[in-house]
């Protein structure tokens, strides 16, 4: 992975994936105690950063490959963005999902055009087992959700246009908060800031209970959760960091940051309350980290990725009800 892959990754974007806003809030600086940024990424095509990555590496397969095919595993925002990535470039897709994902990530895959297999995640069915089986079965690519370069590079994308933006806000030092599973967004984050904005420090953002990255950067080794299921903020639960994404975060990532589910869900009311997006519980953890962890966040300002917004509609209704 290097700096290269990403800016060439940007080129096979551009035009294809939305370039999302930093929205602001004085509210919400309010609640931090400093300037809090907010990137968006809800509102990137499929309501995900995943689209980049899926993007980039559909992209960049070579014609006779890319034609038979891509497959993917994930819990929804990697498949949906597959799945687009695919169907735009008028490719078959199958979508490994556990039953257990939430249904509206299951529905608009299959809508996107993509054949649905699903797995038993909590009875501890291996999604990697099922998807090689199928990839070798019918000679597909295999996609991976993170640990996959052209997929760090397409995330990547999102890092570069962090360090434009902010250093249009005038925003030169500080940290930039990413919600994070497997690493494949704060890896390609924190190469791209490396290069354009050495100032900026990404720090990886994980659920209680799930804080796999943030262990394994204070030991220095790979470490893994004890459940794979069990949090509303099913779209970074992940096993482990990866092999690739672990050791580009290990030197270049602060420490990580852990947030309650109760604060993942504030996060998403005050989200729709002042900056009128839609978050996703996981997807709401980096702005839960920069509004109620501010005594461990350097810098005057914070930069916060909200990474998704495909939340089921009672999980949202609640969540806002419950924090109006």
């Amino acid at each position: 992975m290097n700096i290269d892959m990403i800016r060439a990754a940007a080129k096979r974007l551009n035009g294809h994936a939305r370039r999302t806003p930093l929205l602001t809030s004085p509210f919400l600086d309010d609640i931090a105690g400093r300037r809090v940024l907010v990137k968006p990424e809800c509102l990137q095509h499929t309501g995900s950063f995943k689209f980049r990555g899926g993007w980039s590496a559909v992209s960049a397969l070579d014609p006779e490959t890319r034609k038979r095919g891509v497959i993917a595993y994930s819990s929804g925002n990697h498949a949906q963005g597959v799945a687009l990535a695919a169907a735009r470039h008028g490719i078959p897709s199958v979508i490994v999902m556990p039953t257990d994902a939430p249904r509206l990530k299951i529905e608009n895959t299959r809508a996107l055009g993509a054949e649905v297999v699903l797995y038993d995640r909590a009875g501890g069915e291996s999604r990697e087992d099922v998807g090689n089986a199928i990839a070798a079965g019918r000679d597909l690519t295999l996609i991976r959700p993170y640990d996959e370069p052209q997929v760090i590079a397409g995330q990547g994308t999102t890092g570069l246009e962090i360090a434009a933006q902010a250093h249009a806000e005038g925003v030169e030092a500080g940290d930039v908060l990413v919600c994070c599973g497997g690493g494949g967004l704060t890896s390609g984050i924190a190469l791209a800031l490396e290069a354009e904005a050495p100032g900026l420090r990404a720090r990886p953002c994980e659920p209680e209970g799930f804080d796999d990255t943030a262990r394994s950067l204070i030991s220095g080794r790979i470490q893994t959760n004890s459940r794979q299921s069990g949090s509303l903020c099913d779209a970074i639960i992940t096993p482990a960091p990866g092999e690739i994404t672990f050791p580009i975060m290990a030197r270049l990532c602060g420490p990580g940051l852990v947030v309650t589910e109760e604060q993942a869900l504030r996060a998403m009311a005050l989200a729709f309350k002042r900056l009128k997006i839609v978050v996703e519980p996981g997807g709401a953890v980096a702005l839960a980290a920069a509004l109620f962890h501010g005594q461990d966040i350097q810098g005057e300002a914070v930069v916060a990725v909200c990474t998704g917004g495909n939340v089921d509609a009672d999980v949202f209704a609640a969540a806002v009800t419950r924090y109006d």
